[in-house]
């Protein structure tokens, strides 16, 4: 019989306004919440604390090395670890088929897929592709961690197989407003725009990369997509991924919610990682050995 003994792995900097959420949604399913903290100044620590968290502190450097210091550092005991922000939460029934799913599961099952839904501005977006999704998140101790990248980081397993959990969501529903999103959003598409060219010019640590493949799991297929898109032409591409996500994926359908959701996620955001590339590529004359150097000097060495 498998050891279904689950730890949630959270990472928070100011996220008082969530974590009582995504803890309380943990329980009777995890046997350890860890939380790594980046040196919050509001209290998230002792709010997570007193729900029953092991609170350990990291300076942050990205999210895959902040991640896996928990992973490896953290002294967790449980069988499993259940990667989840602390601006989601558990719904429905997962958390139950999840402790029945690793107790019935065979020996060589070392990771769980479950069905990840985002909610913005209070309402679940449905359509455009978003939903239903389904990632890596529960994966066996000593079997896995996260790959090292900038951006688009994903649970990779060293062995074994994997298999999902159809029952519940991981709810992505985060309630701070707009201009902390955007303020957001601005650092990731930095994080894009280094990923995206270290991709490109070939520095991205292959050897830790999720294997694109386009009939393989989610994540082999979004990263074989990932690289066609780098591949498009320069700010034609999120024209191209509004109009796909938007207009042929049916985002329409979710309201005027949906609609702000893909002219800011779906091209804004995709506008600004290309304006931040294009900024890089014009500052060195489109040299690419001086770009490959900048990569190396400023983001390469941080990992």
């Amino acid at each position: 019989m498998n050891n279904n003994t689950i730890a949630a792995l959270i990472l928070t900097k100011n996220e008082a306004k969530h974590i009582e959420r995504c803890i309380n949604s943990l329980k009777g399913v995890c046997d350890e919440v860890i939380v790594v903290d980046s040196f919050s100044t509001d209290n998230t620590c002792g709010l997570a604390e007193k729900l029953g968290a092991k609170v350990y502190k990291n300076p942050w450097k990205n999210y895959a090395t902040q991640f896996n210091y928990g992973v490896y550092h953290c002294n967790i005991q449980s069988e499993w670890i259940w990667r989840i922000d602390a601006d989601e939460f558990l719904e429905g029934n997962l958390g139950k088929a999840m402790k029945k799913a690793l107790k019935d599961c065979e020996d060589d099952v070392n990771g769980v897929y479950v069905r990840k839904r985002i909610d913005f501005m209070n309402r679940s977006l449905l359509h455009g592709g978003w939903y239903p999704s389904y990632h890596l998140k529960v994966f066996r101790r000593e079997h896995g961690d996260c790959e090292n990248r900038w951006m688009d980081e994903h649970i990779r397993i060293f062995d074994g197989c994997t298999i999902t959990v159809d029952d519940g969501n991981q709810v992505d529903a985060n309630l701070n407003d707009l201009t902390w999103w955007t303020d957001k959003h601005n650092g990731y598409a930095t994080r894009e725009m280094v990923d995206m060219l270290m991709m490109q010019y070939g520095l991205d640590a292959k050897a830790q990369e999720v294997i694109p493949k386009f009939f393989g799991t989610e994540e082999q297929r979004k990263r074989w997509l990932k690289i066609k898109y780098i591949k498009s032409p320069l700010f034609v591409r999120p024209f191209i991924n509004f109009i796909w996500r938007y207009i042929l994926k049916g985002g329409f359908l979710d309201g005027k919610e949906g609609f702000i959701w893909h002219i800011l996620q779906g091209f804004w955001y995709r506008m600004l990682v290309d304006a931040k590339i294009y900024e890089i590529k014009k500052r060195f004359n489109y040299n690419e050995e001086e770009i490959k150097n900048y990569l190396k000097d400023n983001y390469l060495t941080k990992y």
